[in-house]
């Protein structure tokens, strides 16, 4: 059965696939420090709509602006350096600009059988005890898979090689999606990844945390109904 993993993939056909260390995946923070959010919607009381409805969605859009922003921000802020972030950023569009899309991209990086789909795509980062990486994860029809934007040092021997930290967790391997939000700074937002085989990954600093939240949610729904 095909478990979750990750790996190094340099660019010699050499590369060491590495199990996953749970405590790499984990936030550089105490556990009291972050509040899980349930996984449910908690049901709340609805809003009385207001009587003029171009007001009511010019502050929808209003939210949605400041979301984006909030998001944006911490997605910046959460790399060790923020310039380095922002170029990283624009590498990245260019890269998907150039490579024609994150579906083309997703299928060069990732192994995958003909019939699965590139539901969505997320940039973010993946918490290691080394520090957030900057990436992508995707969202497919099969599995869920992330991979680094640049490829990061290790040694090998006396030698230092580079590779693309990847994670792959096919979607029948999936346990729980559990958003959380830092007690301190409720600006920083998490989702926790679990597998089947007690692995466990931590994404961050999601320039679009809420529709993250879903999609992964939505794709851990749909499997299970499909398994009962």
């Amino acid at each position: 059965m095909e478990q979750a993993k990750t790996e190094t993939q340099p660019n010699s056909s050499s590369a060491p696939i590495r199990e996953p260390n749970l405590k790499d995946s984990d936030p550089a923070m105490d556990a009291e420090g972050f509040v899980v959010v349930p996984t449910s919607e908690p049901q709340e009381k609805e809003e009385k709509e207001t009587q003029n409805p171009k007001v009511s969605q010019f502050q929808k859009a209003t939210r949605r602006a400041e979301d984006l922003a909030g998001n944006t921000w911490q997605h910046l802020k959460t790399s060790p350096s923020f310039a380095e972030a922002a170029m990283g950023r624009i590498a990245q569009g260019t890269k998907v600009l150039a490579e024609g899309g994150y579906e083309k991209i997703f299928r060069q990086t990732f192994e995958t059988v003909p019939e699965e789909q590139l539901q969505n795509s997320f940039a973010c980062y993946l918490s290691t005890s080394a520090g957030p990486v900057m990436g992508v994860l995707y969202v497919s029809t099969a599995k869920l898979a992330y991979c680094s934007d640049s490829p990061l040092s290790y040694q090998n021997g006396s030698k230092t090689e580079w590779s693309y930290y990847k994670v792959v967790i096919p979607l029948h391997q999936l346990k729980a999606i559990n958003p959380s939000t830092s007690r301190v700074n409720p600006s920083e937002k998490y989702i926790q990844v679990s597998s089947v085989d007690s692995h466990e990954f931590w994404f961050m600093g999601f320039l679009n945390y809420e529709s993250a939240v879903k999609c992964l949610q939505e794709a851990l729904q749909q499997h299970s109904l499909q398994s009962v």
